[in-house]
């Protein structure tokens, strides 16, 4: 995809590596005036992953047999990119944390 700098017109490129809060993602870089454009879907996801950093979930512990599921509210789900075929680490940092990692 290419852009035109909204600014001076000139052509961008694609960069990677662009700090956005602190994350980085992908965008583009105008070669004249520098000025820098982010992918809008990264920075959707990453604004929207910040909103729900803020916020507790209570969630209910199930049973499938004799498995006990956790289950993981969908603006989670959406905002981590998680799906039914998605895998997970999960480790226990002691008696009373759990840590599950994408």
């Amino acid at each position: 995809m290419t852009l035109k700098c909204a600014f001076c017109g000139s052509r961008t490129i694609p960069k990677n590596g662009m700090k956005f809060n602190s994350y980085d993602i992908d965008g583009w870089k105008c070669t004249k005036c520098k000025e820098e454009y982010y992918d809008p879907i990264q920075a959707q996801r990453i604004l929207l992953i910040n909103k729900l950093r803020d916020k507790s979930y209570k969630l209910s512990v199930n049973k499938v047999k004799s498995n006990l599921v956790l289950r993981i509210p969908k603006d989670v789900s959406d905002a981590m990119g998680l799906n039914d075929k998605s895998t997970v680490d999960f480790k226990l940092k002691n008696n009373k944390e759990i840590i599950i990692t994408i």
